[in-house]
C-alpha cells in the first residue's frame, strides 16, 4: 500500500534542519524534529523522523503498539540520547542545552513512577520545590492544580493508595506545576475512568487556550479526534502522514483513516476458524 499516494492526505516530507537562535522565533514550530532516529541492536525502533508542532497546538502522535511513539518521545524530551537527530523546544536544543530546554518542559510518561510515601499535596509541593518554585508559591500552585483535577478531598491520601486514574491526575499536575511551555503526555488516558479523562482533557484544552503547547502519544484515536487540531500517524519508526487533524481524517472518521493508512494488523479469519464454534 502507498501511504503517500492517499488523496487529501499531506503524506510525512523531509523537513530542513531547524537552527535555533536565543529562543523561539515568532512564526517558528514550539517542537522542531529533524532526522530523529533510534535503533536498539539489529531493531530499527525510528527511522530519522521529521515533524513539526505549532506553538499553541494541541497535537496528538498515534500509531499501533511498538511503532516508535514512546521512544520518540523518550527522545523528545531528553530522557532518551538519539543516535542521530535533533530536537528543538522552543528554540532550545534538547540534546545541546538539556538543562534549559527541560526547564520550559513537562512530561508525563506512560508508566507514571511516583514517591508513594508522600500525599498527593506533598507530591505536587516537592515538584513545585524541585522546579525552583519558592516554598510559599509551590504550595499555593499544588493547591489550586489539586482543585482543577478534583483532588483536593485526597490531597492528604498517599500516593501508593491512589488509583490509576488519581495517579495519572497526580503527575499531570507535576509536569505543570513550573508552568511549562510545552508539555508531552505518553498515553495520558490508558487505564483512566471516564470522570478522570474529562477532567484532564478540559485541562489540556485550557492549557493549549494560553498559548502553550501539547504532544502526546495515544492510540485511541476518539481522545485525538475530540481535542487535537494536529495528527501525526507513526508506524514502525516513520511517520507516514502529518497535518490538521481534518486532512488526516479526510473526510472519514480517524480511526478509518488511521486502518487504512497503516493496514489491519490481524489475518485471523481461517487461523481461528474453531472460535466461538460448539463443539460435540
Amino acid at each position: 500500500m502507498d501511504h503517500e499516494s492517499s488523496p487529501g492526505v499531506p503524506p510525512a516530507t523531509e523537513l530542513p534542519r531547524y537552527r535555533p537562535e536565543q529562543g523561539r522565533v515568532a512564526g517558528e514550530p514550539a517542537v522542531a524534529v529533524r532526522g530523529l532516529r533510534k535503533t536498539f541492536g539489529d531493531k530499527v525502533a525510528v527511522a530519522g523522523i521529521d515533524l513539526e508542532i505549532a506553538a499553541g497546538s494541541l497535537a496528538g502522535l498515534v500509531g499501533p503498539n511498538g511503532a516508535g511513539k514512546t521512544t520518540s518521545l523518550s527522545m523528545m524530551t531528553g530522557l532518551l540520547r538519539p543516535d542521530s537527530g535533533q530536537v528543538v523546544v522552543e528554540g532550545l536544543d534538547v540534546w545541546e542545552d538539556p538543562p534549559a530546554a527541560k526547564a520550559i518542559i513537562g512530561v508525563v510518561p506512560s508508566e507514571v513512577r511516583l514517591f508513594e510515601r508522600l500525599s498527593g499535596e506533598e507530591l505536587l509541593e516537592y515538584s513545585g520545590r524541585l522546579r525552583g518554585l519558592p516554598a510559599g508559591e509551590a504550595r499555593s500552585r499544588a493547591a489550586q492544580l489539586l482543585g482543577v483535577l478534583d483532588m483536593t478531598d485526597d490531597a492528604n491520601r498517599l500516593v501508593a493508595d491512589y488509583s490509576t486514574g488519581m495517579r495519572k491526575k497526580a503527575a499531570l499536575g507535576c509536569a505543570l506545576i513550573h508552568n511549562p511551555k510545552i508539555l508531552f503526555l505518553d498515553e495520558p488516558l490508558e487505564g483512566v475512568d471516564p470522570v478522570s479523562a474529562d477532567v484532564i482533557r478540559r485541562l489540556l484544552t485550557r492549557f493549549t487556550a494560553s498559548g502553550s503547547t501539547v504532544l502526546f502519544s495515544s492510540h485511541v484515536m476518539e481522545l485525538v479526534e475530540q481535542v487535537c487540531d494536529h495528527v501525526s500517524i507513526i508506524d514502525k519508526g516513520t511517520i507516514i502522514v502529518s497535518g490538521t487533524t481534518d486532512q488526516v481524517r479526510g473526510g472519514k472518521t480517524l480511526q478509518r483513516a488511521f486502518i487504512d493508512l497503516v493496514g489491519p494488523r490481524a489475518r485471523d479469519e481461517e487461523v481461528l476458524s474453531w472460535l466461538g464454534s460448539s463443539s460435540s
